[in-house]
């Protein structure tokens, strides 16, 4: 299929109002919308998360730490563009300074884990990159997209005393106890051709409008996913309206609007 199918997830930290297009069902606090990865790009995965209270404290390894532990899997870097952000939301990002890994264990256990981290006030159009090994958490009244490696596994270091389970042992021994580094961030305009990410793992630009030459260079004859947000694309005929995600096997399949502006991702590692 074209279109990706799309599959609503509740949380409980999740909202029953979402933005538009989408809506959440009476009675579900819809927390994360994925589209499900399709077997020509299995390695990337696209939601949209919506919060209503704060996530979990955590980590992800990385490809190589995964494959030393015996995983079988590959690992999750992830990035994150913000679409509306309630006054005073924020992402927790990194620590202020270095901290050691015994100090790290000990903030994770009694909770001052996230005194140590830096929380950055967010607005639309924020953009942050998320390395594997940083440790990280999504505040309330966020909504965003989340382009990430096509895996499931998270560690939680602190989850504000809910009744779910941690991974210290795991999630210490990936976890980087240093700042967040100025370059995985960026703001967005509303319009324009942006590179978001060039690798290593997977590339994610913004175009708005059609492609330049140099964009479409780039992204050659490989599969890639199309995520309109302003506007609908056609993927091989077939409309992708913002909200949607679609599958292209080339980047000629996907024809774009004078007008829109969509987001363009691909993997970038050969297996």
């Amino acid at each position: 299929m074209t279109q990706l199918p799309i599959r609503q997830v509740e949380k409980p930290w999740g909202k029953d109002v979402l933005p538009a297009p989408f809506f959440a069902p009476a009675g579900q606090r819809i927390g994360e919308i994925w589209f499900e990865p399709p077997p020509a790009l299995p390695q990337l995965l696209v939601k949209y998360i919506f919060t209503s209270e704060a996530l979990s404290v955590q980590v992800h390894p990385s490809d190589a730490e995964t494959l030393a532990r015996g995983l079988g899997r590959q690992g999750k870097e992830e990035c994150w563009l913000i679409l509306d952000a309630e006054p005073g939301a924020r992402l927790g990002i990194g620590f202020h300074d270095h901290v050691d890994a015994e100090r790290l264990r000990a903030a994770a256990l009694d909770g001052s884990i996230a005194d140590l981290m830096v929380w950055h006030p967010v607005r639309a159009g924020d953009f942050f990159y998320i390395p594997a090994g940083t440790v990280h958490a999504i505040g309330a009244g966020v909504s965003l997209i989340e382009v990430q490696q096509n895996s499931d596994i998270t560690y939680r270091l602190y989850d504000y005393g809910r009744p779910r389970e941690l991974h210290l042992d795991e999630g210490m021994a990936v976890a980087r106890g240093t700042p967040y580094s100025r370059q995985w961030h960026m703001h967005v305009p509303d319009c324009g051709d942006v590179a978001l990410v060039e690798g290593p793992l997977f590339r994610l630009d913004q175009i708005a409008g059609r492609p330049t030459e140099h964009v479409a260079t780039r992204y050659g004859d490989r599969p890639l996913l199309a995520i309109p947000r302003r506007h609908a694309v056609k993927v091989a005929g077939e409309d992708i309206p913002p909200g949607g995600c679609g599958l292209a096997m080339r980047l000629d399949d996907v024809a774009f609007d004078d007008s829109g502006v969509c987001l363009i991702a691909q993997f970038l590692r050969v297996e």
